[in-house]
């Protein structure tokens, strides 16, 4: 199993403290039925943070026009909006809820151009609020495409996500399901796409970063 760069600090003073306390409790003289007590509870933390960092490889999905999705999770909102930081008009809002056993690494959803990227420091309330999109810490990105279309998205903090990595900047080449970023412990990303784009996924439906198509830019 890969795992993320991200991961590897907090996974290497996750093992210190397992192992310390393994040590310390041995070293004690406890007893075999209290190491298991302690032990076993530790050892699921330890994994459900090992896993929570991992990277597996993925395919994007090679449709012409096509948007993927930028992360793993479920379908939470498809509605037509007001987009007001960057196009200042209608668009149409597909957002992806991650909950803490997703993968969290945020991939871009178009090849093209960086055209726009800005971060926003904020609040941090639940992923699903409807006001976390506006209102939570946040990163705003705009992706130009060989056609001129613009897509833009947002990596959206949660009330446990408190870090949000990106890689790129204005400027930067964006390939199609490469990543750009990560976010930390739960959270939300937001697609914004054109008005009569053809849209590919219904609500609930659960999605893979790069692999599943969102929709077709006409």
């Amino acid at each position: 199993m890969n795992i993320h760069k991200e991961g590897y600090k907090i996974i290497l003073i996750s093992t210190l403290l397992f192992a310390g306390v393994l040590y310390g409790l041995s070293s004690l003289g406890a007893p075999s039925w209290l190491m298991a007590l302690l032990g076993l509870p530790l050892l699921v933390l330890y994994i459900l943070i090992v896993r929570f960092f991992r990277n597996p490889a993925r395919h994007s999905d090679q449709t012409e026009n096509g948007i993927v999705s930028p992360c793993d999770g479920k379908v939470v909102v498809i509605e037509e909006v007001e987009e007001t930081e960057y196009f200042k008009d209608k668009r149409i809002q597909i957002s992806i809820f991650m909950s803490p056993l997703n993968v969290h690494v945020n991939r871009n959803p178009v090849s093209g151009i960086f055209s726009y990227f800005k971060y926003h420091p904020g609040k941090y309330l639940v992923a699903w609020h409807p006001k976390s999109s506006t209102e939570n810490e946040r990163t705003t990105s705009v992706i130009k495409t060989d056609t001129g279309v613009e897509v833009l998205f947002r990596q959206i903090a949660g009330a446990v996500a408190r870090r949000i990595r990106w890689y790129i900047k204005p400027g930067d080449k964006a390939g199609k399901g490469e990543e750009m970023g990560f976010i930390k412990f739960g959270s939300r990303v937001d697609v914004y796409v054109p008005i009569g784009t053809e849209i590919k996924v219904e609500l609930e439906q659960k999605v893979s970063a790069a692999d599943t198509l969102l929709a077709v830019l006409k």
